[in-house]
């Protein structure tokens, strides 16, 4: 049986038996013995706002304590920022986080195999293959019992419509005329003039970056114009993978205009130019900007 439930319903569901625990295929776990229901922790940012507050530990993938769940959880943070699948948080945290009810649901092998087909090729550029605990063959076929692919799109019906995230996404652009950066100002939620200061850290954090407290912004789109100094430094926290490609081959500190989009509260940047006055045509369509009206 496939379940075909809605969003919310479908968060509510208990989720799969333990995965890389020693237990069997479809096994349950003994609930009032193996395992302990417990806050999801604010440190665990992959999975906050998914519908539920608590999870069971150990979780399905081994994890016993909270902190190294946490730990663990924060390297698909960049991931998922890249937005490579639209069900990827679903399915990672019913494995880092799974929510507290009698009992566990697989997610479908259709929907492991449809994160994977998107993910695995990002992942795969900065050097990590796909985790074996990860194994999409270890779990139920879609006409099971189990967790759906919410967006619709498996690896049997193709991946129409999912957004496909790339190497070289907020590789830095090149102005080709000051029309075509003003088209993608007006084709965006967001327009921003940014510094971004090298960090001196050896610290196991995401973060490189800090912001220059001085920020031009030049379109806000949706947010409130004080909301996007904290929208631009979570991006800067969660998004590693666009601004290692946007910063690799700058100085320490760099001057940027980025652009994109506000999903949900949050900056998706699709676009970055590198700030030098020398390029005219950035520059021109930066002064223009303010007069400029966007056709449509």
């Amino acid at each position: 049986m496939r379940l075909s439930l809605p969003w919310m319903l479908l968060l509510l569901l208990p989720w799969s038996p333990a995965l890389g625990l020693g237990l069997g295929e479809h096994q349950l776990w003994d609930l009032g013995k193996s395992t302990r229901c417990v806050p999801i922790p604010e440190s665990m940012a992959l999975c906050q706002d998914i519908g539920y507050t608590e999870m069971r530990l150990p979780n399905l993938l081994g994890h016993e304590t909270r902190g190294e769940a946490a730990q663990q959880s924060a390297s698909w943070v960049p991931l998922l920022a890249r937005e490579c699948h639209p069900d990827a948080r679903v399915f990672l945290c019913s494995l880092f986080a799974p929510v507290c009810l009698d009992r566990f649901i697989y997610p479908c092998r259709g929907l492991c195999e449809a994160v994977r087909l998107s993910c695995a090729p990002i992942m795969a550029c900065y050097g990590y293959p796909w985790p074996a605990i990860l194994d999409c063959d270890q779990f139920p076929a879609d006409h099971m019992m189990c967790i759906p692919s919410l967006s619709g799109n498996s690896s049997a019906g193709g991946s129409r419509g999912v957004p496909r995230a790339s190497c070289r996404d907020c590789e830095l652009e090149e102005a080709t005329s000051a029309k075509d950066v003003l088209d993608t100002f007006c084709g965006n939620d967001f327009v921003v003039k940014v510094r971004l200061l090298q960090l001196n850290t050896t610290s196991a954090s995401l973060t490189r970056f800090s912001l220059d407290p001085r920020i031009e912004v030049l379109k806000h789109g949706p947010l409130l114009g004080g909301e996007v100094r904290a929208r631009l430094q979570l991006w800067l926290d969660r998004d590693a993978t666009c601004v290692h490609n946007m910063t690799r081959r700058a100085p320490p500190a760099g001057t940027y205009v980025i652009v994109g989009a506000v999903r949900g509260g949050r900056l998706v940047v699709h676009k970055a130019y590198g700030w030098h006055k020398r390029d005219r045509n950035l520059v021109a369509a930066t002064r223009k900007w303010k007069r400029h009206r966007c056709r449509g």
